[in-house]
């Protein structure tokens, strides 16, 4: 016979909360445990991100989920905050099998295994041929450099609130077409962006979630980014984990242009939808 052991309502309690104080459980606090921040304050600190990274050069593992597809690759990453992308897809014993790169307005995937090339203009269907976060590549931009782009139009509501499941300040941003909803999370004395999510007529159109984070520069950013869609699970989504990051430096003259190696078929595309 099996020998079974049981355990107490009151002994599993009690487990949880040596657990807790020995730091293996870290639950947000219910309540905001200091005095509310003002919107602009945030704001500013949004503002101050986007002005303070403005490149990144990194090596990525990223999978995706999207439409019920597991898709992995190691991704080299060139990526500049107002949409200047170059991602190159890598595949063990083949190298690079993949190259997107856009400028922000056109976009051209060159296939290695097909000798293709496509081009056409820097929608979000397009932008996500390799990385597939279906966004503007400023967007996309954003969210890999660690936060989110606010849009231009988009003004600072007055109340920040308060999300009890992420432990985090809430900032609002309301745009004609959608509201963007900004997570800021206390770590000790540094403040971090945990995520963002975007609704429009009260329906989620998607979020992200930043994770692990460390110390680049002067700039605490996340080694973690996942992205879903609409009322979707990030099980569902994209998983970005960013390895030898090096923010700031100058891109190769040329890194955003692909031209058609010799031989290879060229194919105009238009944007999906």
């Amino acid at each position: 016979m099996t020998a079974r052991v049981s355990v107490s309502r009151a002994a599993s309690v009690a487990l949880v909360g040596l657990l807790a104080g020995a730091g293996c459980v870290h639950a947000p606090p219910v309540a905001r445990p200091y005095p509310a921040p003002t919107a602009d304050a945030l704001a500013g600190l949004l503002a101050a991100r986007a002005t303070a990274v403005r490149a990144l050069n990194a090596r990525a593992r990223a999978t995706s989920w999207l439409g019920g597809e597991r898709v992995r690759a190691t991704v080299l990453m060139l990526v500049e905050r107002d949409g200047h992308l170059r991602f190159e897809a890598e595949v063990s014993l083949q190298g690079t099998v993949a190259t997107l790169a856009t400028d922000g307005r056109t976009f051209a995937l060159l296939d290695a295994r097909k000798n293709e090339l496509s081009r056409g203009p820097a929608c979000p269907a397009n932008v996500a041929s390799i990385v597939r976060i279906p966004l503007g590549p400023a967007d996309v931009a954003a969210i890999i450099l660690g936060d989110v782009r606010r849009p231009p139009e988009a003004s600072v509501a007055p109340t920040v609130t308060w999300d009890a499941a992420r432990g985090a300040d809430v900032l609002e941003l309301v745009a004609p077409a959608e509201t963007l909803r900004v997570f800021f999370a206390r770590h000790g004395a540094a403040v971090d962006i945990v995520g963002a999510e975007a609704l429009a007529a009260g329906k989620r159109l998607w979020r992200t979630s930043n994770e692990d984070f460390e110390v680049s520069g002067a700039t605490r950013l996340p080694t973690t980014i996942r992205f879903a869609e609409g009322q979707g699970s990030y099980d569902d989504g994209v998983e970005i984990k960013l390895k030898d990051r090096r923010l700031d430096e100058p891109a190769p003259e040329g890194a955003f242009v692909l031209t058609a190696p010799p031989g290879a078929a060229v194919k105009n595309v238009g944007c999906a939808g």
